[in-house]
């Protein structure tokens, strides 16, 4: 059965922040992930996992200007020392916390922009990060978003990524499989999980079309993906990055049924 890590950027959202640990605790999930934890000190995050016995899985390095919407700085020209100090800040937070996977947002491509001179920058800086953190022991993701929710996002397609990840040719750079974002984007996730996989570093799941829980009113049969996911072998965790409908653990139920069929009768 995959093993399910909370993202506390979206669940949750009843509670402030600091609190969701406890509830996802109380939940019975034993990781999470989050989007940004440079609002807080990485003492105080641990602190946290570890009064309720959470594992950090993963968190993104830092994004730029988000009031400016910016969503990413690495393959943007000319904000190379911006990129390189972000994500050094981002494996001092991460030795603190104790993940290994750390996930690089590309940014945004602007109108009319010399897209081979955004993405020869992409390249330099992911070839600067998965150096620096293979020395940490760490795991550099990327993750092609759709265009819907992030117009003009510089990273698109699993095919895309996979390409990147050849061309800097570090075996800790690895894609970031969100499959809400491949089935608006492409469909067929199934098939294409299965081409990629090699590439894979972590998996993210939420309901198509519209971001909350991946149940039975969304377009994606996730037993089915669940069930792949094991068989491919899969070991790392699976984020729970969605928007509930209502209340968290109320809406849980899909994860709780799940695990009842994965035990069996009578366990």
């Amino acid at each position: 059965m995959p093993r399910f890590a909370a993202n506390l950027s979206m669940l949750y959202p009843e509670y402030d922040f600091l609190e969701r640990f406890a509830a996802a605790a109380a939940d019975g999930f034993e990781a999470v992930e989050y989007l940004f934890p440079y609002a807080y000190s990485a003492r105080e995050l641990k602190q946290r996992l570890d009064d309720h016995g959470l594992a950090q899985v993963l968190f993104n390095a830092p994004p730029g200007e988000l009031a400016a919407n910016e969503r990413g700085t690495a393959s943007l020209p000319g904000r190379e020392a911006e990129f390189r100090a972000g994500f050094e800040q981002a494996l001092d937070y991460a030795a603190v916390l104790g993940n290994d996977r750390i996930h690089v947002m590309a940014g945004l491509l602007p109108p009319g922009a010399d897209r081979a001179r955004h993405h020869a920058t992409y390249l330099e800086n992911l070839g600067f990060a998965a150096a620096a953190a293979a020395k940490a022991g760490v795991t550099v993701l990327i993750e092609p978003i759709n265009t819907r929710d992030i117009p003009g996002f510089f990273l698109n397609h699993q095919a895309q990524a996979q390409a990147v990840c050849n061309e800097v040719g570090q075996p800790n750079l690895k894609v970031q499989f969100d499959i809400y974002h491949c089935q608006i984007m492409e469909g067929d996730v199934a098939t294409t999980l299965r081409r990629g996989f090699t590439d894979v570093g972590h998996i993210q799941i939420a309901g198509v079309p519209d971001r909350q829980e991946p149940d039975a009113q969304n377009e994606v049969n996730y037993p089915f993906m669940f069930q792949l996911i094991d068989q491919l072998g899969y070991s790392g965790w699976v984020g729970c990055e969605y928007r509930p409908r209502g209340n968290t653990s109320e809406g849980l139920q899909w994860l709780r049924g799940w695990q009842a069929l994965a035990r069996g009768p009578g366990r």
